[in-house]
């Protein structure tokens, strides 16, 4: 049996940690089913990750990338408002498109993690925030818009994001999910009107 390099066994176990916790919850993803899961011994588990927090660590990470990945591909490089949109667009496509299971696992994490003592689901809201801050000022650069506004505009493309992704997985349906994401966009783009007017 060829031995899997460390790094490719990490990767192996943040991918079965997601699926477990999308399906199992925080509180079902054992470290044995976790291990199962990635098809890989247990002690295999104990010696990438000391502790199944580490590990959770590392699943909030991989979830703070991939956000992250998506924020920077929809930046159009136009305008506040097409960017604005475009961000908006591309997080809610992304939720369509990906793999249910990276969502529910994300809203399952960011669960757990404000019940813990040093509160990891800032650092991911944060990190998000950051990234949707700097795209929209500079989509906003030689135009008179504020800096609370640029921070309003962000704080509404996730309000508006996380509700809709609520919705998209507690009903499953994707036909009414797209519709229902064009009718956010809608409500978007008539708030952004009156708050740049």
């Amino acid at each position: 049996m060829a031995r899997v390099p460390a790094a490719e066994r990490r990767d192996e176990l943040v991918n079965a940690a997601i699926r477990v916790i999308a399906s199992h919850g925080v509180d079902g993803a054992t470290t044995r089913r976790i291990a199962e899961q990635a098809n890989a011994p247990l002690a295999t588990l104990h010696y990438c990750f000391q502790t199944k927090e580490l590990l959770f660590t590392a699943v909030f990470e991989r979830l703070t990338e991939r956000y992250r990945e998506v924020l920077i591909e929809s930046d159009v490089h136009g305008d506040l408002v097409a960017t604005a949109r475009a961000m908006l667009r591309g997080v809610l496509d992304w939720y369509l498109e990906s793999d249910p299971e990276f969502a529910s696992a994300s809203f399952e994490l960011i669960s757990w993690a404000q019940r813990q003592e040093e509160h990891p689901a800032v650092t991911v809201y944060n990190e998000a925030f950051n990234v949707v801050r700097s795209i929209l000022a500079r989509a906003a650069a030689g135009q008179d818009v504020p800096p609370e506004t640029i921070d309003e505009i962000g704080y509404v493309i996730s309000t508006l994001s996380d509700g809709f992704v609520v919705n998209w997985l507690t009903y499953g349906n994707r036909s009414r999910a797209v519709q229902q994401a064009q009718t956010v966009v809608d409500v978007f783009d008539a708030w952004l009107a009156v708050k740049l007017a």
